[in-house]
């Protein structure tokens, strides 16, 4: 019975969660469940103007969730590949080496 009411209790938290990916706009409650930040944190990053939000009211703060993936994927990191790629292509403008 308790495997039940534990199998229960994670389809209803799918279930949630998928809502938060066909939402435009999210509440304050669904950014952090979205982003996966503590509220104390989503609120720092408000009050800081680091992260994309809305006030309609003065109040109550809004996201985009679009805005939001913006703003998660911004400041790639290379991976190791891209950045020997990309030195071999310096080295060889340069004429530095000579293929």
């Amino acid at each position: 019975m308790e495997d039940i009411l534990k199998r229960l209790d994670d389809i209803q938290k799918m279930i949630e969660s998928q809502g938060l990916y066909t939402k435009e706009v999210l509440n304050f409650t669904d950014a952090c469940r979205y982003l996966e930040l503590s509220q104390s944190h989503l609120y720092k990053l408000t009050s800081n103007g680091i992260i994309p939000f809305y006030k309609p009211n003065g109040k109550k703060i809004y996201f985009r969730r679009t805005e939001l993936d913006a703003w998660l994927l911004r400041n790639r990191t290379d991976s190791q590949e891209e950045i020997d790629r990309k030195a071999a292509d310096y080295l060889i403008s340069k004429g530095r080496i000579k293929l």
